[in-house]
């Protein structure tokens, strides 16, 4: 997805750096205060996928014995508490399964995975509940907090920090939280809220390349072809074609009939990107 994230500029030590990847988005009519917009956020952003990724599966749970208890078992019950308490954003229940799961069984290898993943959320949040104590007026840092709660499904916690960025009035660029919080409403499969702050981010700043390309997907979406392609020339007016926009562009242009685009954008797709998901999509399609 396509989140715009910032950089902390002020003392910020103290985060601890998650992993993996997502969009970086550079705001050209805006150089200066965006300039540092990617590092902190992508990665934090990167590791909330990569928990998503990651596949703790369920342990096997042996059979208790009559005389004693069986400690791997124990451990494995507190282990899949504890990685369900993860998902749901319950940290500190999670760690209370997870310490549990290591008391019983101190050699228990798949306790110490998810400990590993649970500390770094840990340190996520109170790193940055931490930051704001310090500095409530930090937009970039209010901002980066809610693209990490949105990363762990608490939209309506994501949307308060995000506000919160958007309304500091010594903030220069609003468009930013403005544009997450359409892109974390998206993503929450609600395209109607996420269209309205896009609108509202493109009002102050007409070259966002996220809000542009999303804009086009809803309206694709929801079967408004002509908007879907004005849209998209607008973003390509800012950004360079991705596999994610062909393919977009290759939809679009079918609908409205224009057949020398569609064997166009075909033509990039298969040639730039043909690893790719949407190049198999395209071929998948029979499109040509």
């Amino acid at each position: 997805m396509y989140f715009i994230r910032t950089v902390f500029l002020e003392n910020m030590n103290v985060i601890y750096l998650l992993f993996i990847s997502a969009l970086v988005i550079i705001l050209p009519a805006c150089s200066a205060p965006l300039a540092a917009i990617g590092a902190m956020g992508n990665l934090i952003n990167r590791s909330a996928e990569r928990a998503e990724d990651q596949q703790f599966e369920s342990q096997p749970q042996p059979t208790y014995s009559d005389s004693y208890p069986d400690m791997e078992a124990i451990a494995a019950t507190n282990l899949n508490l504890g990685i369900e308490y993860m998902r749901l954003g319950e940290y500190n229940l999670a760690l209370e399964k997870l310490l549990r799961a290591k008391e019983a069984k101190s050699d228990y290898a798949p306790v110490y995975d998810a400990l590993g993943l649970l500390y770094q959320k840990l340190d996520a949040d109170l790193n940055f509940q931490q930051a704001i104590k310090l500095n409530s007026n930090s937009s970039i840092t209010l901002n980066n907090y809610g693209q990490f709660l949105c990363s762990q499904g608490k939209v309506d916690d994501a949307d308060k920090y995000f506000l919160a960025s958007a309304e500091n009035p010594l903030y220069e660029t609003p468009e930013i939280p403005y544009t997450n919080i359409g892109t974390c409403a998206y993503m929450h499969d609600q395209p109607d809220k996420a269209s309205e702050y896009f609108r509202k981010a493109l009002t102050l700043n007409p070259a966002i390349p996220a809000a542009l390309i999303q804009m086009a997907e809803i309206e694709y979406n929801e079967g408004n072809y002509e908007p879907a392609h004005d849209y998209l020339e607008r973003y390509l007016k800012y950004s360079k074609h991705t596999p994610k926009s062909l393919w977009l562009g290759i939809r679009i242009e079918q609908q409205l009939g224009d057949k020398n685009k569609v064997s166009g954008y075909a033509l990039l797709l298969r040639n730039q990107y043909p690893d790719t998901e949407e190049a198999r999509s395209l071929e998948a399609s029979g499109i040509r």
